[in-house]
């Protein structure tokens, strides 16, 4: 069975956007740009809820295009040949090539992706996206990069309610000399 990742970038004080919503703090050094091309080969699928779909959607089809950054010249190819999955009850449609929407029987629909074959599925932030699934028992691994910022706001990395999760550290890494990422895998019994 295919795993599915929880990969998010946070604040030293575990928040993954600012009070009024902004990602404009994570560096992207070239290791930890490496890192995320590293990241790809292991995936075949990007799964999203909607805040952050829209945020991808509104860079990464043309980020090699207008942006000088190598990360975005990068990573935007290879954003868009990789299949996307987007959670919402709101949309009614994407319009990226190669992604699918789904609006309803979130749990479910995501056991079933996880059955098909293929490489891991990466969600890609979504705070409470990422906590549902959590609780629900779906994420297998947590990758989180904590960048040396305090950010204050409302959102933790992973709000999963009142379900107690344990997961075991498996690596730890610096990369570029300023972020730390870290890699948990789900734990058989709460910790």
């Amino acid at each position: 069975m295919r795993s599915l990742i929880h990969f998010v970038h946070t604040s030293l004080d575990g928040r993954i956007q600012g009070p009024r919503g902004e990602f404009d703090w994570p560096e992207m050094g070239p290791e930890l740009s490496a890192y995320s091309l590293v990241l790809h080969e292991e995936l075949d699928t990007l799964l999203y809820g909607r805040r952050v779909w829209e945020m991808m959607a509104a860079h990464w089809p043309t980020a090699d295009r207008v942006s000088d950054h190598p990360h975005d010249r990068a990573y935007a190819p290879v954003w868009r040949e990789t299949d996307k999955v987007v959670v919402s009850r709101t949309l009614e449609r994407v319009d990226v090539e190669r992604t699918t929407l789904i609006t309803q029987d979130v749990p479910n629909a995501i056991s079933a992706l996880k059955q098909r074959p293929g490489k891991d599925i990466v969600l890609m932030g979504g705070a409470g996206l990422a906590g549902s699934l959590a609780a629900a028992g779906l994420v297998d691994e947590l990758r989180i990069v904590v960048h040396p910022v305090v950010l204050g706001g409302p959102h933790a990395v992973l709000p999963a309610g009142d379900v107690r999760l344990g997961f075991d550290l498996v690596d730890s890494r610096v990369l570029d000399g300023r972020s730390v990422l870290s890699t948990y895998r789900a734990s058989a019994a709460p910790a």
